[in-house]
């Protein structure tokens, strides 16, 4: 029997739930800190031998037990539905998830925690920053650099050679036309800076 531990027994780890059983982990354990039936990370952090995949949604919960989870010296691994379409250039973190009909094109680059939602288009040479959350169905052109934390709502598109910043907030149908900075909210068709966002 093939085990794996999902951290976040939520709806988005369902979802990852499923994506584990269609990559052949046929024991899935989840793991959530909240007050319900599942362990928490201090019940099974003595354990070995089993790897962890996050079904955390939040960026920035994601990433702190992200290092809660390396620090304590489980294996992290990565779920990529069997229906995505990976080039073989492009390069995949520890931790992500990639969800089913993604496609990820020549020399691209994804990073650590990153969730790349259903039926997403990461297009040629795009780098896609740590923890950082591609809504379904949105589509990035080439060359499209991602800053971490940052969160593109569903239905987004981004022409080429666009830089998005770090802890970014896209709103969902956007249209980016133009660089947006870190810590912004924005949104529209063509999406506009419309606030900060305190960190």
């Amino acid at each position: 029997m093939k085990s794996i531990y999902i951290y976040g027994a939520s709806g988005h780890g369902l979802v990852v739930a499923d994506i584990a059983r269609a990559c052949g982990y046929d024991n899935v354990i989840f793991v959530d800190d909240g007050v319900n039936e599942y362990p928490s990370f201090e019940d099974i952090k003595r354990t070995s031998g089993i790897p962890v995949a996050f079904g955390i949604g939040s960026n920035s919960i994601r990433a702190k037990l992200y290092e809660r989870v390396q620090n304590s010296g489980f294996e992290i691994i990565s779920l990529i539905h069997p229906s995505s379409v990976i080039s073989p250039s492009a390069t995949i973190g520890k931790g992500t998830v990639v969800m089913p009909n993604v496609v990820v094109n020549a020399k691209a680059t994804i990073g650590d925690g990153v969730i790349l939602n259903s039926s997403c288009v990461v297009e040629h040479e795009c780098i896609i920053d740590d923890f950082v959350h591609i809504s379904p169905n949105v589509a990035l052109a080439g060359d499209v650099k991602v800053g971490k934390y940052t969160h593109i709502g569903i239905g987004s598109n981004v022409i080429q050679g666009i830089i998005i910043g770090e802890d970014t907030l896209i709103g969902a149908g956007s249209t980016v036309v133009k660089n947006i900075g870190d810590l912004k909210k924005a949104y529209g068709n063509p999406c506009r800076e419309i606030g900060d966002i305190d960190r």
